[in-house]
This record gives structure tokens, sequence and C-alpha cells, in this order.
């Protein structure tokens, strides 16, 4: 069984003006892609040919199965965690979680963007689920909460093929672009619930 590569939750245009169509033909069409070719070409004939990504994921050892792995659960993650009509705030549970954990939604967003802004080098910024409550981490590179047994509820990927395009090098921008204007509370919500 070959790992796919999703499909988007909306058009390649549909975060425009914030994250281009070119953008992401080349992140999720070039990047996405080659990650999905690159991880099938390693499992083929393997034991983990059969494997679900998720499993691969968690067992892989360091190199290049995990990053491949790795790299495909986190940017199908990221496409979900953005929504053309997002930004505003999160409701209910979630939001309830965010400001025991925070102080207030405005010092989780002040907070996720200090932190996401300042991952140094390639890597992914997280909100993970930790006991009752949320937690900001960070990983560098291709590694992921799921590989050390966390719940994710929300990234952002902090590579620079993910904005240098739109943005250049201003990291800031593209992340106030991120929580103002795409994030998708609904995904994050429901991945707090599950």
């Amino acid at each position: 069984m070959a790992i796919e590569l999703p499909p988007l939750p909306y058009a390649d245009d549909a975060l425009a003006p914030h994250i281009s169509e070119q953008t992401i033909s080349f992140h999720y069409g070039k990047h996405h892609a080659a990650y999905v070719n690159n991880l099938n070409g390693l499992i083929d004939g393997t034991d983990l040919a059969d494997a679900s990504l998720e499993e691969i994921v968690r067992t892989a050892a360091p190199g290049a199965l995990f990053n491949n792995a790795a790299q495909v659960w986190n940017h199908t993650f990221y496409w979900n965690c953005m929504s053309p009509n997002g930004g505003g705030n999160p409701t209910g549970d979630l939001a309830a979680a965010i400001e025991s954990s925070f102080g207030s939604v405005h010092a989780f967003k002040a907070q996720f963007k200090a932190d996401a802004v300042g991952n140094f080098g390639s890597g992914w910024t997280w909100l993970v689920r930790e006991g009752d409550g949320v937690a900001i981490v960070k990983t560098d590179d291709a590694d992921t909460p799921l590989a050390h047994g966390q719940t994710a509820l929300l990234t952002i990927d902090v590579w620079e093929h993910a904005y240098y395009l739109d943005f250049q090098n201003a990291r800031p921008a593209y992340v106030d672009a991120f929580i103002e204007h795409l994030l998708n509370w609904g995904f994050v919500a429901a991945n707090f619930t599950a």
C-alpha cells in the first residue's frame, strides 16, 4: 500500500493573498510530493510497505525514512491548519484550555508568534495537548510531536520554502498572516476534542 499525496482541503489559490498559488504549487506540488515519492521508494519491498504513515513515523529510526515520513505527516497536518476563512479566535473548551494555559488567547497568539519567529533554522512550531491543557513546542527539521507521543493540535511550517516566495525573509509577517487570516480554529478544536 503506497503512501499517497492527499488532496489539499481547498483550491491552490484559496489562501491568497496571504499564501499565493505559486507558493502552494511549489510547497505542496513539489516539496510535499517529493517527500511522498521518496518515502514510497524507501518502504517499497520492506516490511513497512503496508504500514500506515503514523506507524512509520512512530517506529522509524532517525534518518531518511523518518525524515520523509514525518515531513509527509507534518505537511498534511499543516494544510489542514489553514482555511481561506481562517483567523479569529477559538471558542468553547479549546478557548478555555488556551486561557488556562496562557492567561488569554491574546497571550497565546503572542507566544506562538514569538516561538514560530524564533524557531531557529528549519522546523515547525506546534500547539499540543498536555494533560487537560495545551502547550507550545518547537521541533527542528522533520521532527514531529507524533514521534514523541504528543497529540498535535496546530502547526505552522517555518521552513523558508513555506513563505519565501510571498514574504522573502520576513518570517514575522508570514506568521502574522497565518494567525490572523488563515488559522483554522475548527480543525484545532476537533483535534483537541478527539
